[in-house]
């Protein structure tokens, strides 16, 4: 498995409080879009490499029950596991995206900071599995770095906006894709909003 997504390497950047992707709260882009679901139901939510996943902590507190968050760290489930107590336990996975499987399928699923962490390999692969989760008609949400980082070995890995369509297209319509409003001040004008549909 390659370095990046292996669970010592994210368990270690956790440990050593590496984790500078982590704001400490719900982003606006997404609370704002959350906003907008209407009232809580049971569709089934994905949010993979989840971190310590203020976004399911959102959307649990306003009543939504099949949320699901995958990540490959224990330290960040654990993490939400203890801000949110009445969090289900068995929505909390300790699993690899690209094995999760599509039964039942997902209506949605939300991306912050995720896709930035996979090598440029994985991301066809990414969308691809995206799309596999998802049910027909349902979304892929979120927010992508729309930022060149330079050269490293490590993430967060940036892009432009034709690369990401030319990963998405075979599998999604674009409902929205442009540059985010309402970033947090150190990613204003560097984050893509994206809402897609599966085709």
């Amino acid at each position: 498995m390659d370095l990046l997504l292996d669970e010592a390497y994210w368990r270690t950047r956790y440990v050593t409080g590496q984790t500078g992707w982590d704001v400490g709260a719900i982003t606006p882009p997404l609370q704002d879009y959350f906003k907008q679901l209407g009232p809580s139901d049971d569709r089934r939510i994905l949010i993979p490499g989840a971190g310590r996943a203020y976004e399911a902590e959102y959307l649990h507190n306003q009543g939504f029950s099949e949320v699901f968050v995958v990540d490959l760290a224990s330290e960040a489930l654990e993490a939400l596991q203890q801000r949110v107590p009445g969090f289900p336990r068995g929505h909390l996975v300790q699993q690899d995206f690209f094995t999760l499987s599509a039964e039942p399928p997902y209506d949605l699923i939300i991306e912050q900071t995720f896709f930035c962490a996979l090598p440029r390999a994985l991301r066809s692969d990414y969308a691809r599995q995206c799309a596999h989760l998802l049910r027909p008609g349902g979304k892929l949400v979120g927010l992508l770095f729309e930022a060149d980082f330079g050269p490293s070995s490590e993430p967060p890995f940036g892009g432009t906006r034709d690369e990401y369509r030319a990963y998405f297209e075979p599998y999604f319509e674009f409902v929205h894709f442009e540059t985010a409003y309402n970033s947090i001040r150190p990613r204003q004008d560097r984050e893509l909003f994206i809402c897609l549909e599966k085709k």
